[in-house]
């Protein structure tokens, strides 16, 4: 068997300039491809320094090297701005690391070497932190730049002028001086340089502060590495200094799909598809397949055609999504597509005027494209109606969460002179309204493209998951209740009531159905149970609790006061389990939301609570588990939230649902036999759904066979 390499054996010299040395070839490779860890603290660190040092990487990866990064990250005026009027210096700070991180990429070769780090930080071998200078109240920025490379025997430490970016290690005159633990010469100052870093990484080193960053780092890494999965290999960087060439810069407004992006092969499908049905259709994707990507690469390529073929051509894109938060979520998104969004959302006159001088600029030809990002409420006033139709250039709609659109209110509102239109939903079909449902097609065009839960945890797009359902049975109180609701609701429909009413929550029928439905989410046995399986996961981080909404029905009917069912599960999670929660819900203000998902991911929060606000579109990737204790027998709702925990992260392989199936209790005689099977129907329904993919199926069915035998119910 070959021996390993030793630094050693590498003849590293001591020291290397540009002028006549690679500093990649000589020293960085070698040494390299002969160690097991190294450490590195610079002022700047970027993921594309990975792909620059290409095959040295992948050798020291399957080696099962490991890395140590300290970084001090770089403050723009806002940041200082922020710190200056208290925000927690630590927060600015991970915001600053993280902004550093997902902008890093300097050439499309950086995809590829974001890839390896995050193969690094999902098998935890590589660890970041945070340096910044801290004296008399004042922040200043750590811009050392020293390294070590270790073999298990011998040490080479080297400090220099080079930062841990590609520019500093290609394009850049740098020099680094190299001490050597073997050469009697250089023995000291390479045990003192290690001593440093050291002292550093252990928060030792008198007027700075290092703190972890780990966590946030993954995600950062995540988000963006993760689309480079099929990433077709690209020829390895030039390594002799040659100069960084850049790409010419697309128009103003049109949107680009970033170098770091790597689009899927079913999401090119997607687009294809969409394309060939001149540009209108409906994306039927899961939740977590990356829809908001899809779109705006289809939204990218047809600003390119449309300028290819008539250089004066503009396009106008209207992003419409259900909720502020989301819109948010999608400016983001669009920023990394090299368009700074606007934001159409609470008063007019903080956004109409930017949105009529965009108008203006676009007749004006001063920009081939423009994005507007929209809230549905917004969408459909009007004050946005006025100003589309003062519009008659190309327009693009996509509409996020599709179905919400098939609202009497919404669907008449849909510009018809948009040439191009996109619906985008895991579940386009409307619950219980054919015509919504109809009138969605009718504008946006047919389903174009499909991907389900089974089909993205298949193909790595989201992660494998258990199942677990446990059983609950209704009360007395609860299972008369019950019995008397669905009689009234039956007795309508027998009466004729037009079964459209369904979708209207304000009809009679409507009320009767979610009252119904309200009995099985607010039933009391699923505090205990979910006390019990609570106690089970103390130590599991990154749990969601899925709660109902408003009070238990039997308050309303007693006339009585009572506390919320969320108001419960706080009181049990934070007071009596003291376990680190908070909640999250309609009434939770924008900046806690942003706040609550951050602390969550970075698991400074072990449990979020949340009432419906996390059924649509909001990342919440960290999560491992999810408890539905709202149970619903809409498709929509239960798909979007086994969709919500099974989005990727780093280190997350798999998820856990935890469902409260809801069981007429033994013995009782409150609810009539058909009643009762009816209730096990719709609860099995979505036993049934959630079972079909799950890595435990048998076990769970397992657990229903009981009632199943007692109700004769194995036909569902």
């Amino acid at each position: 068997m070959a021996e390993e390499p030793r630094l050693r054996g590498c003849s590293l010299e001591s020291d290397y300039r540009s002028d006549r040395s690679h500093l990649i070839e000589d020293f960085y490779l070698p040494a390299l491809a002969a160690s097991t860890t190294y450490d590195r603290a610079v002022g700047y660190f970027a993921a594309s320094v990975i792909a620059t040092l290409g095959q040295g990487i992948d050798d020291f990866t399957e080696r099962g090297g490991t890395m140590r990064i300290i970084a001090s990250p770089y403050l723009e005026p806002a940041d200082i701005k922020d710190i200056e009027e208290g925000y927690e210096l630590r927060e600015v700070l991970h915001r600053a690391a993280v902004r550093d991180l997902e902008q890093a990429v300097e050439d499309q070769r950086a995809a590829r070497g974001l890839g390896k780090l995050g193969r690094l930080v999902a098998e935890g071998r590589i660890d970041f932190k945070l340096a910044y200078v801290e004296e008399r109240g004042r922040v200043g920025m750590y811009h050392e730049k020293i390294g070590v490379f270790r073999d298990g025997r011998d040490i080479v430490a080297f400090k220099g002028s080079a930062n841990e970016t590609r520019s500093g290690l290609v394009g850049n005159f740098e020099a680094i001086e190299v001490y050597r633990s073997w050469d009697p010469r250089d023995t000291d100052r390479a045990a003192r340089i290690s001593k440093d870093f050291e002292d550093l990484w252990h928060d030792r080193t008198p007027t700075l502060r290092v703190v972890p960053f780990t966590e946030a780092a993954k995600a950062a890494v995540e988000r963006s590495a993760l689309a480079t999965t099929g990433r077709y290999e690209l020829d390895d960087l030039p390594t002799g200094g040659a100069p960084i060439v850049m790409s010419p810069q697309p128009p103003a407004g049109a949107l680009t799909i970033p170098q770091s992006l790597v689009v899927r092969d079913y999401q090119k499908e997607a687009v294809q598809n969409w394309f060939r049905n001149q540009c209108r259709g409906i994306l039927r994707m899961a939740t977590g397949t990356g829809k908001t990507l899809t779109a705006l690469s289809a939204a990218a390529q047809l600003g390119s055609f449309l300028c290819k073929n008539d250089d004066n051509a503009s396009l106008l894109v209207i992003v419409v999504a259900p909720f502020q938060h989301l819109v948010d979520q999608w400016a983001k998104d669009i920023e990394w597509f090299g368009v700074t969004p606007l934001r159409a959302y609470e008063s007019s006159s903080k956004w109409s005027p930017r949105a009529h001088a965009l108008l203006q600029n676009l007749a004006l030809g001063g920009m081939s494209g423009g994005v507007i990002v929209t809230t549905n409420a917004t969408f459909g006033g009007d004050t946005f109606q006025n100003f589309l139709d003062a519009y008659g250039g190309q327009l693009l709609v996509i509409a996020d969460e599709a179905h919400n659109l098939g609202a009497r209110h919404l669907r008449t509102q849909l510009p018809e002179k948009a040439q191009y239109r996109l619906g985008l939903s895991a579940t386009p079909e409307r619950w219980f309204d054919d015509e919504g449902t109809d009138a969605l097609t009718d504008y946006f065009g047919e389903i174009v493209f499909e991907m389900g839960i089974g089909e993205a945890i298949r193909c790595g797009a989201l992660c494998r998951y258990t199942y677990t359902p446990v059983l609950v049975e209704l009360d007395d109180e609860e299972a008369e209740l019950y019995a008397e609701t669905s009689a009234k609701i039956a007795r309508l429909i027998a009466s004729g009531t037009d079964l459209r009413e369904t979708v209207d929550r304000d009809s009679p029928l409507g009320r009767l159905l979610k009252k119904r439905a309200d009995i099985i989410g607010h039933a009391r046995g699923k505090l205990e149970v979910l006390r019990t399986e609570l106690e089970k996961r103390r130590e599991t981080s990154h749990q969601l609790i899925y709660c109902a909404e408003g009070k238990h029905p039997l308050l309303y009917e007693q006339g009585t006061e009572g506390p919320r069912q969320i108001d419960q599960v706080m009181d049990m999670v934070g007071n009596e389990l003291q376990l680190a929660a908070a909640r999250y819900t309609s009434e939770t203000k924008r900046p806690a939301r942003q706040d609550i998902l951050r602390r969550f991911e970075r698991n400074e929060l072990q449990i979020i609570s949340s009432m419906r606000c996390l059924d649509e579109g909001v990342d919440v990737p960290a999560s491992r588990t999810a408890y539905l204790m709202a149970s619903s027998s809409n498709p929509r709702q239960f798909i979007q939230r086994r969709g919500r925990v099974l989005r990727k992260a780093p280190g997350k392989d798999r998820a856990d649902i935890v469902d409260f199936v809801v069981v007429p209790p033994v013995g009782g005689g409150a609810i009539q036999y058909e009643t009762e099977r009816n209730l096990l129907r719709r609860e099995f329904a979505r036993v049934e759904e959630f079972a079909y993919l799950a890595e435990n199926e048998a076990v769970t069915l397992d657990v229903l066979r009981p009632v199943r035998e007692r109700y004769g119910l194995f036909d569902t």
